[in-house]
């Protein structure tokens, strides 16, 4: 394997991911290839962390949009994290590997409190580390918790496993001539309002220099790829052309 690019990264998985071919849910087989994916990765000797969404569960904005106070959507939401956190993290000590998930919203009976220099160590000791439960916090979603942690962590890069192998011009999955992007800037991510992630996500990994690596996580071996510069992704950091960020 190449030499890596990044050391230290952040795994941004849906929680549609771990859905596999069903339209709702957890699916164990996918779950585990997943962790393999994840295994792989931390064999190869990169150090790794992980936030995982909800929607495969519960959706927050959805649920609000049909009449849920939206904060009361959201909190449902993030115990969705927190469920698809503890699956996760099932797999990945299935796999032999061993893993601390910690949550925003505290439940000592399931897990441990979210707490930055307890995680820092566990990172440091090879253990891969599952931050649920958002933010803790209404109003945000799993992909500003994703760039938020990958700050606090100090991660080189937040990777983001998705359906597709990066972002495109147009919708791949309608758009047949759909050009996939190489690189991107965060200024064109925001000023194109192309779907990365949220718009304060992106500015939240602008502003702390974290490039945002987007993937196909359902190709097999893609994670491991990519992090050795052969895989097929978007990368997005930098400045525009003229200069600004």
């Amino acid at each position: 394997m190449a030499r890596p690019a990044y050391k230290r990264i952040l795994l941004k998985l849906s929680g549609e991911a771990l859905m596999g071919s069903g339209q709702y849910g957890i699916d164990p087989a996918e779950t585990a290839r997943i962790a393999v994916e994840i295994k792989a990765a931390r064999d190869a000797g990169y150090e790794l962390c992980l936030v995982v969404g909800g929607g495969n569960i519960f959706r927050g904005l959805a649920a609000a949009a049909k009449g849920f106070d939206r904060a009361s959507a959201d909190y449902m939401g993030m115990l969705a994290t927190v469920m698809n956190a503890l699956a996760v993290q099932n797999a990945l000590e299935q796999a032999g590997v061993d893993t601390r998930v910690q949550s925003a919203i505290p439940m000592a009976s399931v897990c441990e409190p979210y707490i930055r220099r307890r995680a820092e160590r566990h990172i440091a000791k090879g253990r891969v580390v599952i931050f649920a439960g958002g933010t803790g916090n209404p109003f945000f979603t799993t992909d500003t918790a994703a760039a938020l942690r990958a700050a606090e962590m100090g991660c080189d890069a937040l990777f983001k496993g998705t359906s597709v192998d990066g972002v495109y011009d147009a919708d791949p999955k309608r758009v047949a001539g759909a050009t996939r992007y190489e690189t991107l800037s965060f200024g064109k991510v925001l000023a194109d309002d192309l779907k990365v992630m949220d718009a304060s996500a992106v500015a939240l990994c602008r502003d702390n220099d974290i490039p945002i690596v987007v993937f196909n996580i359902r190709a097999e071996g893609s994670l491991t790829a990519v992090l050795a510069g052969e895989g097929v992704s978007t990368t997005v950091g930098g400045e525009d052309n003229n200069g600004s960020l």
